[in-house]
């Protein structure tokens, strides 16, 4: 229930119009600190890049829909094939759960007024971005990297690939990574700090300790997968063996550091997900999660998703006894999963539910987890794991757990937050064509996939003779693909329309249990005119404290109208300790983000002088930011 402002309060909401105001236009845009614009642009580029992964995918289809396609070359094959996992994992799946959902949604549904580290929000953004652009550049120059998403050694080194494609991928992903590591100190200090009196941990919303669970991930995950890079590109270029075996390397580290990032990132992508979905069952079943256990799982997903990285080793002549531990790990993880498929399952079957398109997502989305999740558990038998490795069984499961799995969620996300980003409704009975239109054609793409494994087809082959018989499944493969698209096209489509042409929302059209929904439709810049007060983990359904809200407003309580300022709190129990004077917008975080690209730049042309000016550079911009104090308003 949004907080109706009265005569008596206008001047308080005024005052607050005044503070948090931003400039309009482009400038405004370029030196923003809101959390919601940064989610927003962090949305429209993931959008962007998750476009040239589809297209990706779809060349990629259309070259293995029949035998013996000549529409691509080999090279041409790898390096989309390579950029097509790239683009996903890193340029879209991980910026649109942490930089969009999260930057948008954590701030409102813990009732603060912005992150915890507003400038630093935006340069992450930056970061992000201009890492985007610099892996993409080497697109348009025929040098993207080719070596598969993994960039496996010895594969990636001079030997067998001498140009700049696998600089790109590892100087690329090293600055993706400065990104998405201060998105996921921001949003850890933010969930820890910013939460509004009274939202305990027992009480924050199941979506917030998602994020932080793949917030946490985030910072112990990425370092690993940085001294890899770090590693690959000091032999390179500089004559370093740390994976060479004729002078004492060993190429098995490359997937030991990989892996110890790349399997916790499985779990990365998914946990957001998981978010999505405890957010949208009790709105449209209209019931609380029936398991208390639901935080503590998603918790438990990421701390045990960090002791099964050799589940991808198993065909690598690692030691059995090492082995077996891994193989129980990797089963031991499906105990947190299950927990939150029967919470889900549960709280629908003994609520009222209301199958909107929203809650159509997520119930194709746990039809496909389980899917996916019952291959993954056939992969932790060491048996099977040998026999199926490099197949496309190995694509089918992936697919299940990373599309299914971790993209339906999002998908259903946009139909849920668009009135409250938009203040307007989507067309439903679009909304359900597109759901049915994208559960099918993602059955249709990946589930032969799993036949085409079972039946000898490896991954990553460019074409194929017609004698094996693997035509008529990647052909249906490809139509799947089409109809996944059509689906995908409809969804936006749909809400490009709604937002021009959609009835109005009003504050909380869904009558959710979450904070976001006790403000307008879109939020004040301030998001909340007087700080919530939260006695329950659904605070939105709590109408007392809501009108309670109100009260404070008209006496001026918790209305923090004498600056940029946001209460912190402690941080268990969310006990107010002090108000914290937040910086407003600022053109450094955009310098510091060109001053980085260009020294990124540098290190791939190999102008290791140029390079050192441009680190110093962003040192100067980085103490010029500093200097500046908040001002007081």
């Amino acid at each position: 229930m949004a907080v109706t402002v009265r005569e008596p309060a206008r001047q308080r909401v005024d005052r607050l119009e005044r503070i948090w105001a931003e400039p309009r236009g482009v400038f405004g845009w370029l030196t923003t600190t809101d959390h919601k614009r940064i989610g927003l642009l962090y949305f429209f580029t993931a959008l962007a890049f998750f476009g040239a992964g589809g297209i990706e995918a779809l060349l990629m289809r259309a070259q293995l829909s029949e035998p013996n396609e000549k529409l691509l070359s080999p090279e041409t094959y790898d390096q989309l094939m390579t950029m097509h996992g790239v683009t996903m994992i890193f340029l879209f799946v991980i910026p649109m759960t942490t930089g969009a959902f999260g930057n948008y949604l954590v701030p409102l549904m813990i009732g603060a007024r912005d992150m915890a580290f507003p400038r630093m929000n935006a340069l992450s953004y930056w970061l992000f971005l201009a890492s985007g652009l610099f892996m993409y550049y080497s697109v348009f120059t025929h040098a993207a990297p080719n070596a598969g998403w993994f960039d496996y050694v010895p594969l990636a080194l001079n030997q067998f690939s001498p140009g700049r494609n696998i600089d790109f991928y590892a100087l690329g992903l090293i600055f993706n990574g400065i990104a998405s590591t201060a998105t996921a100190i921001n949003l850890i200090a933010t969930t820890f700090k910013l939460r509004a009196p009274g939202m305990s941990m027992n009480r924050m919303p199941l979506f917030c300790f998602a994020i932080l669970a793949v917030s946490l991930s985030l910072i112990f995950a990425l370092p690993s997968l940085t001294a890899d890079l770090v590693f690959l590109e000091l032999q390179r270029n500089l004559g370093f063996h740390f994976f060479d075996v004729a002078n004492g390397g060993d190429p098995l580290l490359w997937q030991h550091l990989f892996w110890l990032f790349g399997h916790p990132e499985v779990y990365i992508i998914i946990l957001p997900a998981f978010g999505i979905a405890t957010s949208i069952i009790p709105t449209f079943a209209r019931r609380k999660m029936i398991f208390p256990l639901v935080a503590l799982a998603e918790l438990l997903v990421a701390f045990i998703g960090f002791g099964v990285w050799a589940h991808r080793m198993f065909a690598t002549g690692l030691p059995t006894i090492t082995l077996v531990f891994f193989a129980a790990a990797s089963m031991m993880v499906v105990i947190p999963s299950a927990i939150q498929i029967f919470a889900w399952t549960v709280t629908v079957a003994l609520g009222r539910p209301e199958f909107r398109t929203p809650l159509l997502f997520i119930g194709g989305f746990i039809l496909l987890f389980v899917i996916g999740g019952l291959s993954g558990i056939m992969f932790a038998a060491i048996p099977f794991d040998q026999a199926t490795t490099d197949t496309y069984f190995v694509v089918a499961h992936f697919h299940f757990i990373i599309f299914g799995a971790a993209v339906f969620p999002i998908l259903g996300g946009f139909y849920y937050w668009f009135p409250k980003i938009t203040g307007r409704l989507y067309h439903e009975g679009l909304g359900k064509l597109s759901f049915w239109l994208t559960f099918l054609g993602t059955a249709l793409t990946f589930f032969p996939m799993h036949i085409l494994g079972l039946i000898g087809m490896p991954r990553r082959v460019y074409t194929y003779p017609s004698s094996l018989g693997w035509g008529p499944y990647n052909l249906s493969e490809t139509v799947g693909a089409f109809i996944l698209t059509a689906g995908l096209l409809v969804i936006f489509g749909n809400l490009v329309w709604s937002r021009f042409r959609g009835p109005p929302a009003g504050p909380d059209p869904w009558h959710g249990g979450t904070l976001e929904w006790a403000t307008t439709s879109p939020p004040p810049p301030y998001n909340f005119p007087v700080i919530p007060v939260v006695t329950s983990a659904y605070p939105n359904w709590d109408r007392d404290d809501r009108r309670a809200d109100a009260g404070r407003l008209e006496r001026g309580e918790l209305v923090l109208d004498e600056g940029h300022e946001t209460p912190a709190s402690t941080v268990v129990d969310a006990v107010p300790d002090e108000v914290v004077e937040m910086p407003g917008e600022s053109p450094w975080p955009l310098a510091v983000a060109l001053c980085t690209a260009l020294l990124f730049v540098m290190l791939l042309t190999r102008h290791y002088a140029v390079a050192g000016i441009f680190a110093a550079m962003t040192l100067l911009a980085v103490a010029a930011w500093h200097s500046q104090e908040p001002q007081e308003q």
